[in-house]
């Protein structure tokens, strides 16, 4: 795995790409901020970006923000983000364009190495890997509750392929049926999730955090 990674600290760069070289990854660009991020991965096209949250100039948001823009231009390439925060806003955002080859971890809840290398293998494979602690942050941003036993088993099921990152022509084509039952489907788990138009939110990405929030036994 070819691996492109932001990240202001020098020590943490180098013990990341100590760790994920004895698993046999390599990384390709070690950055030290984030304004090349998007111009360095389009020159690597690595397998996987690793992006801290907090860096220069301004040591707010810069890296989520740069994932977000490398996501726009890129949907496919995968993007696992470590932070010390939450960042609700653009991690809403960086959700919403698509769950699949998408991480959000924690530093101080990494407790185990190889769960870090596994959770980086995960999503440059197309996967997802969120900390709970994410999830649940997000789900508190919504201020909403809803029971997914509302929802019937299409419907459930339609929301765990929302959760793979599909589209809705992707979703049609998995369940074969057509993109407008597949509309319809996700007109009434918005409902039942109470989850109205806004333009403050993205109801897509609320649902599937709901779903994720739940685990999979719970739908």
């Amino acid at each position: 795995m070819r691996i492109v990674m932001a990240e202001d600290s020098v020590l943490l760069r180098e013990g990341i790409t100590r760790l994920l070289h004895d698993y046999g990854h390599e990384v390709v660009a070690a950055l030290g901020d984030a304004t090349e991020l998007v111009a360095t991965v389009e020159e690597w096209r690595p397998d996987l970006v690793l992006a801290d949250v907090r860096m220069p100039p301004t040591h707010t948001d810069e890296g989520l923000r740069a994932a977000v823009s490398l996501r726009t231009v890129m949907p496919t390439m995968p993007v696992l983000v470590l932070s010390q925060y939450v960042e609700e806003r653009y991690a809403t955002e960086l959700l919403a364009l698509g769950v699949a080859g998408v991480g959000y971890l924690l530093k101080e809840r990494v407790a185990d190495v190889r769960e870090f290398v596994e959770a980086a293998e995960r999503v440059a494979a197309g996967g997802t890997a969120l900390d709970p602690e994410v999830v649940s942050q997000l789900l508190v941003r919504s201020r909403r509750r809803e029971p997914l036993t509302a929802l019937t088993a299409r419907e459930r099921e339609v929301l765990a392929l929302m959760a793979q990152g599909l589209s809705n022509v992707a979703i049609a084509g998995r369940l074969v049926v057509s993109e407008g039952a597949v509309e319809k489907h996700i007109s009434n788990i918005f409902t039942k999730l109470d989850l109205p138009p806004s333009e403050l939110e993205h109801r897509r990405v609320l649902a599937v955090l709901r779903f994720l929030g739940h685990g999979p036994g719970s739908v």
